[in-house]
């Protein structure tokens, strides 16, 4: 009944017709935008789920869109390094730079993981900050969200009160959701993994998963088969249930392990768009649970 008092609310609601111009890094926070805001926010996605979100080019048509953004909705934590700075730059839109409330980072509302104690380049594809892969933090979405919600009414106070009412029915449907996903991976915890790349610390934490390797020697960097020889050989001493890789990722180093140890290979979405079950955030949590499971049963081929 709360639920449904909170839908006609926000159809009866009067608001004003400014609609903001978002310009989100990746499809996750495209998403979440949306959940917050609805028809108030005309969304832009720079990147889709089956591009490598740290290696993006500094397109024209990203610094034109950017141009004429009043908000950029981004991970931060240095995933978008290698070209968002270039972007803003060339955009010239002072209001949308760091610092700025135009400019929304979502690593500042998530407890980072992964920080490394030294930064060197020697050790691959590291970030000061933490790991980035934040999207697969399932419990971190409400307190990213609320702050988002702010940051909508600052930058639009007119239709603050459908923001704040969109805020409450997705935390709402977000915790109902949460429970059943951790319900559902119950059968997940304590079991060993592999990873293509050191993108998944956040899921692994969040339901109980243990990483034995990875398949790259350091993040970043392709592995060579001879250091692929050596994680066959780590899994004769330290077994595990099945290698998990992004959507977006060459499938070949996955598919070689699971040939020769008999572990499932499992591509998780990774983000929304990753699969044709991932449509949104809910059905991406949905469909990532969903493949982990099936990862338990038979190898994929």
């Amino acid at each position: 009944m709360r639920n449904l008092t909170i839908l006609i609310l926000l159809l009866v609601v009067p608001s004003a017709h400014a609609t903001l111009n978002v310009f989100a890094c990746e499809p996750e926070w495209a998403a979440l935008t949306q959940e917050l805001a609805g028809d108030k926010a005309k969304i832009y996605t720079a990147t889709n789920a089956l591009q490598d979100p740290h290696r993006i080019e500094a397109r024209p048509s990203l610094i034109s869109k950017a141009r004429g953004a009043q908000l950029v909705v981004c991970t931060g934590a240095e995933l978008e390094g290698a070209w968002l700075p270039l972007v803003l730059r060339e955009a010239g839109n002072a209001a949308v730079m760091k610092g700025k409330a135009g400019n929304f980072e979502a690593a500042h509302y998530v407890s980072m993981l992964e920080i490394p104690g030294k930064l060197d380049r020697t050790d691959g594809d590291v970030h000061a900050e933490g790991n980035p892969h934040i999207q697969l933090d399932a419990p971190s979405y409400p307190a990213i969200a609320k702050a988002l919600s702010t940051r909508l009414s600052e930058l639009d106070p007119n239709n603050s009160t459908i923001y704040a009412m969109r805020l409450q029915a997705f935390t709402q449907k977000w915790q109902i959701a949460l429970q059943r996903w951790q319900q559902q991976a119950t059968p997940l915890k304590g079991v060993s993994i592999i990873v293509q790349h050191k993108a998944f610390p956040y899921l692994t934490a969040w339901l109980g998963l243990k990483e034995v390797t990875s398949l790259e020697p350091k993040p970043g960097i392709e592995p060579s088969a001879s250091h692929l020889a050596q994680v066959v050989a780590t899994l004769k001493q330290h077994p595990a249930k099945m290698v998990i890789r992004a959507a977006y990722q060459n499938s070949k180093p996955s598919e070689w392990i699971a040939k020769r140890t008999g572990v499932s290979a499992v591509v998780l979405p990774f983000s929304v768009g990753g699969s044709e079950q991932a449509k949104d955030l809910f059905s991406f949590f949905d469909d990532t649970i969903a493949r982990l499971l099936s990862g338990l049963k038979a190898p994929q081929r």
